[in-house]
């Protein structure tokens, strides 16, 4: 797929304007990434623009520039997460055998569960959902963005018609997002034991409504 952009944009944008120099990029990017150094710092509620500034190296005015208040800046990083979780899926489904559940549920699994351990403030606002259940769009839910974009992905490399995977997408992913969260409630670092049911869970029920 040639534009993972075009997959994951949301109805909404929360950037008051867009950045066209390379320079107010970079410093919209350092906000983002100052932002999620803070969510797991001081978690959402103590997450302040004036905070965010501070740790990002810019002015407050600076940051009012292109966001009105935190919401806008946690929403952005939200929208990042998911154009880099869809991106490095993209990539990984060059590289393994799509034909197979096993495989693709793997794939999906092991990229989501990397981010959540490695990318400063997923693990406190993954795409959405600990902030509102509407943050990536104003018009569906963070996890119906998410289905979305993993049935246009996935029926760009699977031979089946997206009417017929988007409600077996669409549970496959409430039922991870569930048990997921289950699984780092007992364990910071994912209970394994919890992981490798959801796994063998997932592919099982995928399989039974797709074919193996």
């Amino acid at each position: 797929m040639s534009d993972n952009h075009t997959v994951t944009q949301a109805e909404s944008t929360p950037l008051r304007r867009q950045p066209v120099q390379q320079r107010s990029a970079k410093r919209v990017e350092r906000m983002l990434d100052a932002s999620a150094e803070l969510l797991d710092e001081v978690g959402y509620e103590g997450l302040t623009t004036t905070l965010i500034a501070k740790r990002a190296g810019v002015a407050v005015g600076s940051l009012y520039q292109f966001f009105p208040d935190k919401r806008a800046v946690v929403q952005a990083l939200a929208q990042r997460n998911l154009e880099r979780f869809i991106t490095a899926v993209n990539e990984r489904f060059g590289t393994v055998d799509t034909r197979h559940w096993w495989d693709v549920v793997d794939s999906l699994l092991d990229i989501y569960l990397a981010m959540h351990r490695e990318v400063p403030g997923f693990s406190t606002v993954h795409f959405g959902d600990p902030v509102e259940p509407r943050l990536l769009d104003d018009l569906r839910t963070n996890n119906r963005v998410i289905v979305d974009a993993l049935t246009r992905l996935l029926t760009s490399h699977v031979r089946l018609p997206a009417e017929q995977v988007t409600l077996p997408i669409s549970i496959a992913v409430e039922a991870a997002d569930g048990l997921l969260r289950y699984a780092f409630q007992l364990d910071p670092h994912g209970d394994p034991d919890v992981i490798a049911e959801t796994k063998t869970l997932i592919k099982d029920y995928l399989a039974s409504k797709l074919g193996e």
